[in-house]
């Protein structure tokens, strides 16, 4: 049992977790749906509560056909839940020298689980900085009619060339916001 509990607690390597990935566009197909996101979730959420006084009707459609979808969202965040408090690696994570060279170069410490802490305090600066990147991040994912895991995973499994676009979109953005953005935030 602690080899399995150790296995669960080790990172796993890309050919195994890549095909476990890859298994999910089939097994979504097979339920139906062409679709995989999280994102769309939340719109399902909306038009599961949306008050009776108050109807918008972009929330007017049968949100139960996508039950399957909400029941995915809550095994991710149990499965993020059990994954973070249960099989947590207790070795320091290891970056690599570039990584590390990165954030120094960038005024930052060397993260302690990731959360440099000169950007996760509760500072003005910085959360404004995360008020306003939420809206960006659900403005972009609203107008590009998806999330990164729906359109990298299942929209270019799917062949569906919006999907291409949006993952060259994304990725992009990532590279420039890395190196021409985040250096000059002023941490």
């Amino acid at each position: 049992m602690s080899d399995f509990i150790e296995l669960l607690q080790s990172p796993w390597p890309w050919y195994v977790s890549g095909p476990i990935i890859g298994l999910m566009v089939p097994m979504f197909i097979l339920v139906g749906s062409r679709s995989f996101g999280i994102s769309q979730n939340l719109e399902h959420i909306c038009a599961m509560t949306q008050p009776r006084l108050i109807r918008v009707k972009f929330f007017q459609y049968d949100w139960r056909i996508s039950v399957w979808s909400l029941v995915f969202v809550t095994g991710v965040i149990l499965g993020g839940f059990v994954a973070g408090s249960i099989f947590t690696n207790p070795e320091p994570i290891q970056l690599s020298e570039e990584a590390l060279q990165m954030f120094s170069s960038w005024g930052l410490s060397q993260p302690i689980g990731l959360n440099p802490p000169e950007i996760f305090n509760l500072s003005a600066a910085n959360i404004f900085m995360l008020v306003v990147g939420g809206v960006l991040i659900g403005f972009g994912t609203r107008y590009a009619s998806g999330c990164t895991s729906g359109h990298a995973i299942t929209g270019l499994a799917t062949f569906q060339v919006q999907s291409l676009y949006a993952v060259i979109g994304i990725f992009s953005g990532g590279i420039v916001s890395s190196y021409f953005i985040v250096p000059y935030l002023g941490f």
